[in-house]
């Protein structure tokens, strides 16, 4: 086994590769701001103005990533999230600033929910304390297809509402939108992780948790059954979330539904190995490096993450 170990031979050898195809940038754009504000919990991660969304997007797509994933943070918020899906909302705008500076150089991915748009910060319409689903499902589709009209390649719903792929589906194809590929975060768990996105995104709830549209970390068999009602529903592509820790739910996703796979190393997987290396206690770029590696390994086709960039410079 050794002799395929020595120099040369073995990158022969060598089973995964990454590539800058593989990567994904999730970009946040705040609608008040005025200069870029740096995440604390997640240092080097920025949320940027709209003035500045469009060159910062450029330097992405010079660097290589061929998409990104935006997320609005709204100056105005209520209990319908009417700026999720407003023609002048945040990221209707950033999505033509984009295509204005930019064109079809950088697929533009748009998250579609809710939780940033609502005062209480859930993802649904809520009455009593309890996330309403089914009136949550229009809102939701009005959502993509604004994005779709400002120019958005991909929408990725992400408030795990139950027949969320299918109103968005029927919704963009009643608009003329038949071609507008949905990524589904179809297995989104309900994760300790997601803390230092909920500072970018000003996204914390009021009350409660959501655990109960979000899944149990404890369930595997739900993860294929949750993403086989989305594809029938019209997914063209399941994403998991997080990635690191559900790398055994990438694997099944992948090859027990043979479908095109995303995974997102969220914001809590970045801080953990951020504030390790800043301590010395981790080499960031290997850490990095092995980590992303692990993910396409486990069989992800593409992976959202916050190194994208740096992952971007070092494969150069």
């Amino acid at each position: 086994m050794r002799r395929l170990r020595q120099p040369k031979i073995r990158d022969l050898v060598r089973e995964t590769e990454l590539t800058h195809n593989d990567l994904i940038y999730p970009m946040f754009v705040g609608e008040g701001d005025a200069k870029p504000i740096e995440i604390k919990s997640m240092p080097g991660q920025f949320r940027y103005p709209l003035g500045m969304i469009a060159d910062e997007a450029r330097i992405v797509a010079d660097m290589g990533i061929p998409a990104i994933m935006l997320f609005g943070v709204p100056l105005h918020k209520d209990k319908l999230a009417s700026s999720a899906y407003a023609q002048d909302g945040v990221i209707q705008k950033a999505v033509r600033a984009i295509k204005d500076e930019l064109g079809d150089e950088l697929l533009v991915i748009t998250d579609v929910c809710l939780c940033e748009y609502m005062t209480h910060g859930h993802c649904g319409i809520v009455e009593n304390k309890k996330i309403l689903n089914d009136p949550t499902l229009e809102l939701l589709a009005k959502t993509a297809v604004s994005h779709a009209q400002a120019g958005a390649d991909i929408v990725a719903p992400s408030g795990m509402m139950d027949g969320m792929v299918d109103a968005i589906r029927t919704a963009l194809d009643d608009e003329g939108f038949q071609d507008m590929i949905i990524m589904s975060y179809a297995v989104k768990y309900a994760s300790a992780f997601y803390g230092p996105f909920r500072e970018a995104a000003e996204s914390g709830y009021a009350f409660g948790d959501r655990t109960t549209y979000q899944m149990d970390p404890a369930n595997s068999d739900e993860a294929l059954r949750e993403a086989a009602l989305d594809l029938d529903e019209g997914a063209d592509i399941i994403m998991v979330k997080p990635a690191l820790p559900y790398l055994d739910i990438v694997n099944r996703v992948k090859t027990e539904l043979c479908v095109p796979t995303a995974a997102y190393s969220v914001s809590g997987e970045y801080a953990m190995l951020k504030a390790a290396s800043q301590k010395g206690w981790l080499d960031e770029k290997a850490a990095v490096m092995e980590s992303l590696l692990a993910i396409k390994r486990a069989g992800a086709d593409m992976i959202l993450t916050y190194f994208a960039k740096d992952a971007a410079e070092w494969l150069r």
